[in-house]
């Protein structure tokens, strides 16, 4: 697949550092490409997944000051796992602090799955710094796509939800969010990472149109397994810490913002049906469906309509 893919060159960043707030977490953020490009902000899935090099080869390093940063308790942010302090708003917070901290005005949005999420609800609360978005695999965190991605994604995936299921004993297998959170916020490690591996290596399972062994180590490895499933779970315990629907309640916010949906046809993670509801909601929003793709960003399909949005930017300040 990877020779499939129709990615920029591995490039190095030119500066990285750790970015305070105003409690225990820093956060860790790198820049790309070139100094005087039109800045882009890549929000990374999970949420807790974290960045990864490959994720700058999504952007033209001539035409792209490319920006990854880590959300708090992910990848190279400290301290990993945390969940004091993480939130939504935190997120939406951190965002906002670094634009100002790296001297830019506007920039372009960049987000896939839970980085969709929180792509949205930033804009919702800053439309004005938004020069457009680029959203994969939508996900607004309702009940109905929780419960679906915990339980009912077995209409696609019996094999990877069973495995999920049968490590919960029978009489909690009635709220698997329950029993997983429980065992994923337990300070044992004897507890908290089986569950991890677990939850990262199921959600893996499930990602790719084709199975990907290789997306399964990265995400069973112990790191990014507990941040990934700690994280998620806190989240979706908690309704991503914003009103009901509040996503697509806010819509009318973000309307006139250049945007561009792309969707796998089959994303058993994200179904498609969210990405519908988007693109029928905000009608003014680009919307392109991947007919021969799963969740991830790194399906050939998926990457190449990616890339030809941001290349489609890069030129034109829109994606029509």
């Amino acid at each position: 697949m990877s020779a499939m893919l129709p990615l920029y060159p591995p490039i190095a960043p030119y500066t990285s550092g750790m970015m305070e707030t105003d409690g225990l977490h820093r956060i860790y953020w790198e820049t790309s490409g070139n100094p005087d490009g039109i800045p882009v902000l890549f929000v990374h899935g999970g949420p807790g997944s974290g960045t990864s090099p490959k994720q700058r080869q999504f952007f033209d390093p001539a035409r792209y000051r490319i920006i990854l940063f880590d959300q708090r308790g992910s990848g190279r942010s400290t301290p990993h796992g945390e969940l004091a302090g993480n939130t939504t708003p935190h997120l939406i917070a951190d965002m906002e602090a670094l634009r100002v901290q790296l001297g830019i005005e506007r920039w372009l949005v960049f987000g896939g799955s839970w980085g969709s999420t929180l792509a949205l609800a930033y804009a919702e609360a800053h439309p004005e710094r938004c020069l457009g978005l680029v959203l994969r695999g939508i996900f607004l965190c309702r009940k109905t796509e929780i419960d679906w991605f915990l339980d009912g994604i077995r209409a696609f995936f019996p094999e990877a939800q069973r495995q999920l299921e049968s490590f919960i004993p029978q009489a909690e297998r009635g709220d698997l969010l329950t029993a997983y959170h429980r065992r994923l916020i337990d300070p044992d490690p004897a507890v908290h990472q089986p569950a991890a591996y677990q939850w990262a290596t199921f959600e893996a399972s499930c990602s790719t149109l084709l199975p990907s062994p290789e997306l399964v180590a990265a995400f069973g490895s112990d790191q990014t397994a507990l941040s990934l499933s700690r994280i998620e779970a806190h989240y979706f315990v908690n309704n991503i810490f914003l009103p009901d629907n509040s996503l697509l309640d806010n819509v009318d916010r973000i309307r006139t913002i250049p945007a561009v949906i792309v969707q796998g046809r089959y994303d058993a993670v994200c179904p498609i049906v969210t990405a519908d509801a988007l693109a029928r909601a905000w009608s003014q929003a680009r919307y392109v469906v991947v007919p021969d793709a799963g969740h991830s960003a790194f399906e050939p399909g998926i990457a190449r309509e990616l890339i030809a949005a941001c290349d489609r930017f890069a030129r034109t300040g829109a994606f029509d």
